[in-house]
């Protein structure tokens, strides 16, 4: 497997993730909730968010990651 690489600061990303062998990673309502709460709690402070799409099997993110001074504030 290859290193991944670091995200910039200040740039935008397209991030998404799909389950495997394209199954479900949401099951239940509740499940979409729980992943916002997460996501909430630790993407938040790093990164703006643009626009997101959760869909059953899987999800997609818009963001821009701040800089360590937006970070900061």
């Amino acid at each position: 497997m290859s290193k991944p690489i670091a995200l910039k600061y200040g740039k935008y990303y397209h991030i998404y993730n799909r389950g495997n062998n394209r199954e479900n990673v949401f099951f239940e309502e509740r499940n979409y909730h729980h992943f916002l709460n997460l996501y909430v709690k630790y993407i938040e402070l790093v990164a703006d968010t643009y626009s997101y799409c959760l869909l059953p099997n899987h999800f997609h993110l818009l963001v821009r990651i701040k800089t360590v001074k937006e970070q900061e504030e």
